[in-house]
């Protein structure tokens, strides 16, 4: 059985090793517990090194990382010995003794539920994740039911990719295959025909599963279609090879609604698998997590939208609270410390408990008292002067949100806007809509548009 956590536990290693680029996908490919009975022959297709022989010396190079003459090196491996026993040394080393260091490392393990929040939630090397119970809770436990489809819909920088990696963080914890693919990441030339386009989904989700990609065993554009053909591939090549659920999450999902020719099958076939689940066992093991800040740009069948079955989360800003805990994990001496107290609850209600905002003005701290920060924050010579004229020159470029925006900012109660724009001012987190009625989102954004729009 696969050890718990073990592919997490890979990319730990590759972080305290400093293994990065290609080094870093061969490393993950030869190690990974699906490939450990594998030869090198069969390996090195999967890592997608460039020949065998380069695949053999970039092991070279990952072998010297863990010398037994280099710090934290492993006692008995030798990079200059012959022969392929190097692979076995170094497998149970890691098996036998740093994956039970870091086990232990983690704090109490799983609970009865095999998805249970973090105690301490980080994501990655620099930023941290403050909880927004019950929303972490929930999100997990709907993610244990069979062909579950949760959905992260917040503005941008509220927070969603970080939940989206915790999710998947807990899910490979327990046991759970897991797969991050950032639409964002895709070259555009991948957006030319729908064909394309699933291709490289397909073979993407392949490569972070450390599969080697079968697509011309499966697809067939002119025979069956191009959605056909990305289905069986799931089903037959990701889906029933394993038992082991498969956690998929797609972060900016609105890259999508710039080419609504593939948006318009793509979208409607995640909506068909996630009620294939009903039909197919197979499907059950497929759990779908979608971010994006908004739906509304393309308007699709009810029974053909992903966006109106599973479960929506939307993302709160913090609160006083949250904010005071995130202050408590970040490194302030005692006296900015005492300094800053009086002034968290006003910063909070000034940016609607933004997250990326909160943290922008406690970076600043320091060179600038966060009274100062507070007085200045809507002007253009605040820290907010950047983000607040990009949002003005998206409204500039776009006459109708401009026009929008103002009927917000100018009205006491809120008001009712033209749905687009409501939607897009939505998603830009300029406004929040209380059932159809819009009303800006926090006092920074009143002060500033009332003066410069």
């Amino acid at each position: 059985m696969k050890p718990q956590g073990w592919d997490q536990f890979l990319r730990d290693i590759t972080n305290d090793y400093d293994i990065h680029g290609k080094l870093k996908e061969v490393f993950l490919a030869r190690f990974a517990y699906e490939n450990w009975r594998k030869s090198d022959l069969e390996v090195w297709e999967i890592a997608e090194a460039a020949s065998h022989e380069t695949y053999k010396k970039q092991m070279t190079q990952i072998y010297s990382f863990f010398a037994k003459d280099r710090p934290q090196g492993c006692p008995e491996l030798d990079p200059s010995s012959k022969g392929p026993g190097k692979f076995q040394i170094l497998r149970e080393w890691f098996k036998d003794t740093q994956y039970p260091q870091w086990l232990s490392a983690q704090g109490t393990a799983l609970a009865s539920s095999p998805l249970m929040p973090l105690a301490v939630p980080r994501i990655g090397d620099n930023s941290l994740y403050i909880s927004r119970p019950p929303i972490e809770s929930e999100c997990l436990q709907e993610l244990t039911r069979p062909g579950a489809l949760l959905r992260i819909k917040a503005p941008e920088k509220m927070g969603k990719t970080a939940l989206l990696k915790l999710l998947l963080q807990q899910a490979e914890q327990g046991q759970y295959r897991t797969v991050y693919l950032n639409l964002q990441a895709a070259e555009s030339s991948m957006f030319s025909s729908l064909d394309k386009f699933l291709r490289w989904f397909c073979a993407n989700v392949s490569r972070e599963l450390a599969l080697k990609p079968q697509l011309d065993d499966y697809w067939d554009e002119e025979l069956f279609g191009s959605l056909v053909s990305c289905k069986t591939y799931f089903q037959s090549c990701l889906l029933e090879t394993s038992d082991q659920p498969l956690v998929l999450g797609l972060d900016n999902l609105d890259r999508l609604f710039d080419y609504p020719v593939i948006a318009e099958d793509f979208l409607p076939m995640l909506r068909y698998w996630h009620e294939e689940s009903n039909n197919l066992p197979a499907w059950q093991n497929l759990r779908l997590i979608l971010a994006n800040s908004t739906e509304a740009y393309l308007k699709l069948e009810a029974n053909q939208s992903p966006f109106n079955v599973g479960k929506q989360v939307k993302l709160p800003g913090f609160n006083l609270a949250q904010v005071t805990e995130l202050v408590g994990l970040l490194s302030f001496d005692s006296t900015n410390l005492d300094a800053l107290q009086p002034h968290l609850e006003a910063l909070t209600a000034l940016v609607g408990g933004h997250p990326y905002l909160i943290r922008l003005a406690l970076n600043q701290v320091g060179s600038l008292n966060l009274g100062q920060i507070l007085v200045e924050a809507p002007t253009q010579g605040g820290i907010y002067s950047a983000h607040l004229r990009r949002h003005w020159s998206h409204l500039q470029a776009n006459l109708s949100l401009a026009t929008a925006m103002k009927q917000v900012i100018s009205q006491a109660q809120p008001v009712q806007l033209e749905p687009t724009a409501a939607y897009r001012l939505e998603s830009m987190g300029l406004i929040t809509l209380l059932g159809d009625l819009a009303q800006v989102s926090c006092p920074l954004y009143q002060r500033y548009f009332a003066d410069h729009l």
